[in-house]
């Protein structure tokens, strides 16, 4: 038996020691993966439940419902706005801490309906030490179980157990809530994450895989990844993106040649915001419906 099929024995083992759990599900690999072993360890008695919130885009939603069928898993929905809080809207370096709260709280009200005692979430063992990752120290307070973590599962290996399981995220790009485009300090309305989302929406429509809007106050500054730059270079992207992103409530439109990259504007990494971004767009492109 290979590590990793030790690893997802050992996974499978310690869920189907619980009576229940509730797996707080994302619909990427990292939760899929989790709730396709509580489900293998459980059945019925393992839930899947996403939080619906403003920061979630419309097309995580449905593919989260879409994996829990795939899966099998019985899936619940549960909404909450974390623009209820304050501390979350302020955009400090804690918002992430502040978000994990709200919606892992929001996951355990389910469980007490539900008569289950466990939370689980997708954390796993390449998460730890990866920066600046406050929202950890929320998993750690309100005691959620990471089979993930607990059995020293890495994101390489877990995107091979969601090979295992013939899962479709197996090789999903990852993608945070939408607040993470917004840069620490400025503050996360409505309107911003709105116009984000639209702009993303965009790009998914044309074909990008790996992508992030950043939104530096109503500059819309584009990141892509390194294989899909000369892709975003081409005449015909730079007029679209300059009109239709535009469009989409933002006053400038830039791309980012340094191309994606994780945790851009986050605090450790702030200082580089305005290191290379380059107003390039110029030229047609097909509109999104």
């Amino acid at each position: 038996m290979s590590a990793v099929a030790e690893k997802m024995a050992a996974a499978r083992e310690d869920l189907a020691s619980r009576d229940g759990v509730v797996v707080a599900f994302s619909g990427g690999v990292d939760s899929s993966v989790v709730a396709a072993l509580a489900h293998d360890a459980l059945g019925d008695d393992a839930v899947a439940c996403t939080a619906k919130s403003e920061t979630l885009p419309a097309e995580e939603l449905q593919d989260a419902t879409r994996v829990a069928e795939e899966i099998g898993i019985r899936h619940e929905i549960v909404e909450f706005s974390e623009l209820d809080s304050e501390e979350f809207m302020r955009n400090d370096d804690m918002r992430c801490y502040h978000c994990r709260s709200m919606r892992l709280g929001a996951m355990y009200d389910r469980a007490r309906e539900l008569g289950i005692d466990v939370v689980c979430d997708g954390t796993n063992a390449s998460d730890v030490g990866e920066g600046h990752r406050p929202g950890l120290r929320a998993v750690d307070e309100l005691d959620a179980y990471s089979p993930l973590l607990e059995q020293d599962i890495e994101k390489s290996e877990v995107r091979e157990i969601a090979r295992e399981y013939d899962l479709s995220v197996a090789d999903k790009p990852s993608m945070a809530c939408l607040s993470s485009r917004i840069p620490t300090g400025l503050e996360v309305t409505e309107d911003r994450l709105s116009r984000v989302e639209k702009a993303e929406r965009l790009l998914r429509t044309w074909g990008f895989e790996q992508f992030r809007v950043r939104d530096h106050d109503g500059l819309a500054r584009i990141e892509v990844g390194e294989d899909e730059l000369e892709t975003a270079l081409d005449p015909d992207f730079v007029r679209a993106a300059r009109d239709h992103v535009a469009d989409c409530g933002f006053d400038h439109v830039t791309l980012d040649l340094h191309g994606y990259q994780t945790g851009s504007v986050s605090p450790e990494q702030e200082d580089d915001e305005d290191d290379v971004v380059s107003n390039v767009f110029d030229a047609d492109y097909p509109t999104a419906e």
